[in-house]
């Protein structure tokens, strides 16, 4: 659930991407913290500094910046670090840290306990369905008592195995290792990788040769890129993406392979607002190549069947129009929002007349046919094409969807259907499919009960079989169920929440509640299962997910129309509503009531607590964006830019004084405020360790209670935590106790 500020990327697929930027802010030296006792928590000193919203000359601040700028006091702007190297600033991190443990030093055990629980619902040693790719089976596996993953491939389902990657190698003497591509050659004789160690998202790309499992002699890879890369039509060459100074993924290179000098140049993008991702349709035949901001798309192709490659465009960028292309045959299936298809539409274009002047609705193939047509309470998310059908994925209802469309010749639409599943409740996307020309698709399917599940799904009679559903020791599914309700929001609006519980544990009156919620980017929390929440279940506590606004659950308009720019509020409101509802509908109490959001959810957090501190007994905070005015209107920091088109622009009259209203760090008060845990990570380029660090400071400054305020930064990771897949399991059992004994829960 944690996506990060940092927004998926509509064209192409789920990859994120995020700006990041190295800039050294002086600090002072001698007194910016006092280490207090064991029972006091450290005193950051206050160093009153000036932030300028608005115009700046030789700054960025957007075309329409105030003059003359607006001013605010920060008195923690010294926290920031872009270098992570100044001692006085990490002192004041490690003091932090140590207050936090002294703090939760009766919970050590506990922890202990916690994690050996966790750790006995994951089934160690696992291996994932081998899937066809060209003459080989590959899969993932794991082993018990190594942090990684294990790549592997077999010539047959009975032949020996082979290793290609093992993790667990490349992350040797290292404390963080994020593999992020892992891709084949087309001749599957060579393997490049990319991997970053240390939680900054700066990845280094590694051709491996498979015949030896050493890197490629010549190679010696390809150091400061983003993580994507993709192969060209053969071994001789690689697709890839450099970053700029604030770390965008802004332009596309080709490296060919054993070659000497400087690596081509192909597309380089100057607006700031826009990202450049990287893929290749199943097809093989093209990289498809997008730049885009959170309104507006643009995709280039490269036809790898041209004996000289280059790139071409699909339809120039407009303003507010989205659109993302897969491929089949001599034509391409396009998702797009164009002529106010808010919620997203399947057109069909020629490959060799790709522009929008040639989008059409995808044909019938006769007039008995039901055609696939825009329909405003379905939203499509993607189209992933097959040689002689698409497989469609969207939402309607509040629910991911999909459907299947049989096409003859790629452009002519013969029948469809949509996919059903066998629970009213559940989350279903794509699986991992490399081949192209088939009449089987692979999903993933999971509901809050259900444990993750890979189905094969067949075109030909639309039957489904389980390939296998993941294991979860010590889970009995009999014991649990979940229910879907409604909370009416203060404007009428009704926002979906999704529970689950052990039915065991279900009391006639309210009890100890988990809330959840995310709310930004219009990414849906879906009602998927996850092995880490059973020991608040087994412990009695109710867990639920609110839908709220902001998010895509409900469709763009969800989104779009009702919680970005100036009906953000929206977000902040529907939270405090559910809560309130599940108070008034007996499920709980406000002394009962735990809730969590991490990164742009954790903005939630900060938000709702200083809106209803009364209404929670305990926050966990993970990674919190909190300190929105000074980030948004610095055009130096990470993301800025990219993100004036999701949040606003506070340099900007119009949105000033919005955005000011809801940040979370302007607006702590004096008044007593919930049990707060809040964590971070030292690395994090998406939202930097500073930002949850001065919203600890002013909070501790300020806040008229007793109750326990702590900080939590891991000095060796970023945004998405341990990456060691054991010690992300510690870091979660010390969350969970920290709960617990907020609760009540707890008894040494």
């Amino acid at each position: 659930h944690s996506l990060g500020r940092a927004k998926s990327t509509f064209v192409g697929g789920s990859k994120s991407f995020s700006a990041l930027q190295q800039r050294r802010v002086p600090s002072n030296h001698s007194t910016l913290v006092t280490r207090m006792s064991a029972t006091q928590p450290p005193k950051a000193t206050k160093k009153p500094h000036t932030v300028l919203i608005g115009g700046v000359d030789g700054e960025n601040r957007g075309s329409n910046a105030m003059t003359p700028p607006r001013k605010l006091q920060d008195d923690y702007f010294w926290m920031r670090d872009d270098e992570r190297k100044d001692e006085e600033v990490l002192n004041y991190l490690k003091a932090e840290n140590q207050y936090t443990e002294d703090q939760t030093a009766h919970l050590k055990e506990f922890r202990e306990e916690l994690y050996l629980e966790l750790k006995g619902h994951l089934k160690e040693t696992d291996e994932q369905v081998p899937y066809p790719n060209g003459d080989f089976l590959y899969y993932t596996r794991t082993q018990e008592g190594k942090s990684y993953k294990i790549h592997c491939r077999k010539a047959g389902p009975d032949a020996p195995e082979e290793v290609i990657l093992d993790e667990n190698k490349v992350a040797e003497g290292h404390d963080y290792c994020d593999v992020h591509s892992v891709e084949l050659s087309p001749s599957h004789d060579l393997l490049a990788y990319s991997v970053d160690h240390s939680g900054y998202e700066t990845y280094k790309c590694v051709v491996v040769d498979l015949a030896s499992k050493e890197p490629l002699k010549g190679e010696a890879g390809i150091a400061e890129m983003d993580g994507s890369v993709e192969w060209g039509i053969d071994n001789k060459e690689v697709y890839y993406l450099k970053q700029d100074a604030a770390h965008r993924p802004f332009e596309l290179w080709r490296h060919r392979l054993g070659t000497e000098g400087e690596d081509e140049k192909l597309f380089s993008e100057p607006d700031e607002k826009f990202w450049v991702s990287l893929s290749k349709p199943r097809s093989g035949r093209f990289i498809v190549m997008a730049s885009e901001s959170s309104e507006t798309a643009e995709v280039h192709l490269i036809d790898l069947q041209d004996p000289n490659p280059s790139l071409k465009i699909v339809q120039e960028r407009a303003f507010g129009v989205l659109y993302s292309v897969s491929h089949t045959g001599d034509w391409l299936v396009i998702t797009t929002n164009a002529d106010g298809a808010k919620n997203f539409k399947l057109v069909v274009a020629p490959v060799a007349t790709p522009g929008k002047q040639h989008w059409r609705a995808l044909p019938t193939s006769n007039e008995d046919v039901t055609p696939f047509d825009y329909d405003p309470d379905r939203m499509i998310e993607f189209a992933s094409c097959f040689k002689n059908f698409v497989a469609v994925f969207g939402r309607q209802g509040g629910l991911t969807r999909m459907w299947v469309l049989h096409i003859d010749g790629g452009k002519t639409l013969r029948s469809w259907c949509q996919v059903e599943f066998p629970e009213p409740a559940y989350e279903v996307h794509l699986g991992t499919n490399m081949v192209f020309d088939t009449d089987k698709v692979r999903v993933q399917y999971s509901s809050m009960v259900t444990p993750a599940s890979t189905i094969e799904y067949s075109v030909v009679d639309q039957s489904m079989t389980t390939l296998k559903e993941t294991e979860v020791p010590l889970y009995d599914r009999s014991l649990y169920t979940c229910e879907r309700t409604t909370a009416t929001a203060r404007d009428g609006t009704q926002v979906p929440v999704s529970i689950v519980y052990a039915k065991a544990m279900k009391k006639e009156g309210p009890q100890p509640l988990f809330l959840y919620a995310y709310g930004s980017y219009g990414a849906s929390m879906e009602p998927s299962f996850s092995a880490n929440r059973l020991p608040l279940l087994d412990r009695g506590v109710v867990y639920a997910i609110a839908h709220i606004r902001g998010g895509g659950e409900m469709g763009r308009a969800w989104y779009e129309d009702q919680g970005k720019y100036l009906t953000k509020k929206n977000t902040f409101n529907d939270f405090v509503d559910t809560a309130e509802h599940l108070v008034k509908t007996n499920w709980t109490t406000p002394e009962m009531l735990a809730i969590e959001g991490r990164s742009a959810g954790g903005l939630l957090m900060g938000g709702v607590v200083n809106m209803r501190p009364d209404l929670f007994k305990v926050v966990l905070a993970g990674v919190p964006f909190v300190d929105i005015m000074v980030t948004m209107s610095d055009s130096s920091i990470p993301l800025t830019v990219g993100e004036w088109e999701e949040w606003g622009n506070p340099n900007e009259e119009k949105y000033y004084e919005y955005m000011l209203s809801y940040s979370p760090i302007n607006n702590v008060v004096a008044q007593d405020y919930p049990s707060i845990m809040i964590t971070a990570g030292l690395n994090d380029p998406r939202v930097a360790y500073w930002e949850p660090a001065k919203w600890t400071a002013k909070l501790r400054d300020v806040k008229t209670d007793q109750n326990p305020l702590l900080l939590k930064v891991d000095m060796g990771a970023g945004h998405f935590s341990a990456s060691d897949r054991y010690k992300y399991l510690k870091e979660r059992a010390y969350e969970l106790a920290f709960v617990f004994d907020q609760l009540g829960l707890f008894k040494k």
